[in-house]
């Protein structure tokens, strides 16, 4: 497979490249005052809902990243064999970028980008996902970010070569202020449709309840 000198691959190698991807899951759910991982959406725990759509995506390898409430989230989670993971971050408090680096740590050893997903975003679509890691398979840069109307969110996907960076991530700063200092180095897959909402409060669980009423337990967008 031929790399490049920082040890990632080259366009050429990316086709057959094991890619993983982080599910952040770890918040104590401060604002909503009980852990959103576990609501109910369309008769499926809000969690359980991201990691499907992340196993059907064509991805190799997902970890979700624990915290608060760990055991009750471990036991949402799909029982998926070894291709799904759970990993306890004992630091989750001290901000999301623990968890992002428990993740990076985690995942699969011959990986060569992580994907990064939220959660707290059960609308999260398994086409943005593939188009997402299609476009870095092809041609895409050291990061790759979907887009919804010319506007960046979730997923967002990580070239090996990022990681170190990631890594040393401290506090809340998360993966967006690392994609922030490297706007030149990121590529924007459009995606369609309207981004995937977070649950922070009361008031998000009840509209994006709302948009599983329709009795298909799959959002309406």
């Amino acid at each position: 497979m031929p790399a490049r000198a920082d040890g990632s691959p080259g366009i050429e190698g990316r086709e057959r490249a094991v890619v993983g991807c982080v599910i952040l899951a770890a918040g104590a759910s401060t604002r909503l005052g009980r852990s959103k991982q576990l609501l109910e959406l369309g008769g499926m725990p809000v969690i359980r809902r991201v990691c499907e759509a992340a196993l059907r995506a064509a991805l190799d390898d997902v970890v979700v990243v624990l915290g608060h409430d760990a055991e009750a989230v471990r036991a949402a989670l799909p029982d998926a064999g070894l291709r799904l993971r759970a990993v306890r971050n004992e630091h989750y408090r001290e901000g999301q970028s623990t968890s992002l680096v428990a993740g990076i740590r985690t995942v699969h050893p011959k990986a060569d980008a992580a994907l990064v997903l939220l959660g707290d975003q059960p609308e999260i679509r398994v086409e943005a996902i593939d188009a997402v890691l299609a476009r870095w398979r092809s041609d895409g840069g050291d990061i790759v970010q979907a887009a919804y109307g010319g506007s960046a969110a979730h997923p967002m996907l990580f070239d090996r070569s990022m990681w170190p960076e990631l890594e040393a991530a401290t506090g809340d700063e998360g993966a967006r202020g690392i994609i922030a200092r490297h706007r030149d180095q990121r590529v924007l897959v459009e995606v369609g449709g309207r981004p995937p909402r977070d649950i922070d409060t009361a008031e998000d669980y009840e509209r994006i309840k709302a948009s599983f009423g329709s009795g298909t337990g799959r959002p309406a967008h």
